[in-house]
Parts: structure tokens; C-alpha cells; sequence
């Protein structure tokens, strides 16, 4: 299988290790408190948003565009852009019970939207090779709530000191600060939200 992959597949697959080296970053800072292993975590980010980026200009570089490589970009994607600024906001302290709907819905919002853009993607580029623009903000736009995460830590600003503090609903904890990534979950599954693509 590997030897039928091509040079922008090489480039998701960063994408991927990226995120999941994300991932991990947050699990270790939750075991060691370490804040080094965070912003790792979140420098692992903006790196997985270029090997992103990278991936669709080397394809059309080289024309060697195919349905895998997008089916592995919008898998890479998920990683990246969904699960690991979900894992990255939970270890910054959002860890009460409705955060975790919250989060869970933000993944669930950019799976969804990867689906919707796969499956819309030819009738979207109405006949040419490329689609001229996104049907809701597109999963990488995630990157912006990693950078805020990013500058809250490195001022302090986690655990039980994360900004805008916690409410008590009902049962369970409520980040205030959480409700940005129902705001992005919600932006890119809009379907009447059409953003120009580059």
C-alpha cells in the first residue's frame, strides 16, 4: 500500500502525526503538569495546518490529485483539527460535564462537514477540477482556538485559572470559554455560510 502512495500523501500523514503527536502532548501534560509538553502539543498545530496546506499544492504540482488522498486529507483533518484541539482545550481545564458535550459536538461538527464536503465536493466545482468555495467555515479554521489556547497557557491562564472561570448547571461544570468551540462546530456545518476558496 505505501509503495502506491504518492508525494502529497507523504504530506497528509504529516498532518496526521502531527495531530496525534497533539494529542499525546495533552494526555502528558495531564499526567506530568509539565506546561512544555502543552505547548508542544499546540506547536504540533500550526505544523500539522502546513504539511495541510502543503499536501493539495504538491498534488496539483505533480497532477496526481486522487479520491484517496482526499479521503486521507479529510481523515488527517479529523485528527488534527478536531480531535486534538478538543483534547488540547480539555487539558487547558474545560473538563466539566457539559465541556465534554461541548467538545464532543465540535468533533462531531467537523467530521460532519468533512463528510458533506467529500461527498458535495464534484457537484461544488461545477465540472472543473476545483471547488470554487466552502460550504461552511472549512475544519482547519480550528487553528484560531488552538492560538488562544496557546495564549492562555503560556500566560497562565489554565486549570483553575482558565479565563472567564466555571458556572455550575444542573449536574455538572461549564467552561464559558468552551462556548467558542460550539460557535466554530456550528460555523462550518452551516450550509447557507459559502466562503470564496483561494
Amino acid at each position: 500500500m505505501i509503495r502506491d502512495f504518492q508525494l502529497a500523501d507523504w504530506f497528509t500523514l504529516g498532518n496526521a502525526f502531527c495531530g496525534t503527536g497533539a494529542i499525546f502532548a495533552a494526555m502528558r501534560f495531564l499526567q506530568e503538569g509539565i506546561l512544555r509538553d502543552l505547548m508542544i502539543g499546540m506547536a504540533l498545530i500550526p505544523l500539522a495546518f502546513i504539511f495541510d496546506a502543503l499536501d493539495g499544492r504538491v498534488a496539483r504540482w505533480r497532477n496526481q490529485a486522487s479520491v484517496l488522498g482526499r479521503e486521507l486529507d479529510s481523515l488527517a483533518d479529523v485528527i488534527s483539527f478536531g480531535v486534538a484541539p478538543a483534547a488540547l482545550a480539555y487539558a487547558c481545564g474545560m473538563q466539566g460535564g457539559w465541556d465534554w458535550l461541548v467538545l464532543s459536538y465540535f468533533v462531531a461538527c467537523g467530521v460532519s462537514r468533512l463528510a458533506r464536503y467529500n461527498v458535495t465536493a464534484e457537484s461544488l466545482a461545477d465540472g472543473g477540477d476545483k471547488v470554487k468555495y466552502f460550504e461552511g467555515t472549512p475544519i482547519p479554521t480550528s487553528l484560531l482556538l488552538v492560538v488562544l489556547l496557546a495564549i492562555a497557557a503560556y500566560l497562565g491562564h489554565v486549570g483553575p485559572d482558565l479565563w472567564l472561570g466555571a458556572l455550575k448547571l444542573g449536574p455538572w461544570l461549564l467552561h464559558p470559554l468552551v462556548l467558542l468551540f460550539a460557535v466554530s462546530g456550528t460555523l462550518m456545518i452551516s450550509k447557507t455560510l459559502r466562503i470564496p476558496k483561494p
